[in-house]
């Protein structure tokens, strides 16, 4: 996978907390530190906003689908 290389602006405390990280070998480097700060934050708000769609489902139309979808397949399936 490229890489591109980015300017930030950081606020100096949590620079500190990074750098301080990055002493005790958690990350080898501040851009490794970072860069997967900004891969779990875009994962959780991507999942967050999946948790928000699936609210908007309602639960007994889905599982009428479902339960009919299964009762039409269950005629389809091989027996094993």
């Amino acid at each position: 996978m490229s890489k591109a290389k980015v300017a930030i602006t950081i606020d100096s405390p949590i620079l500190k907390r990074v750098d301080r990280l990055v002493n005790q070998h958690v990350f080898a480097n501040r851009s490794q530190a970072i860069e997967q700060a900004v891969e779990e934050k875009l994962e959780r708000l991507e999942g967050s906003r999946l948790a928000r769609e699936c609210a908007k489902l309602n639960p007994g139309f889905e599982q009428s689908l479902a339960e009919e979808a299964s009762a039409e397949g269950l005629c389809e399936w091989p027996e094993y």
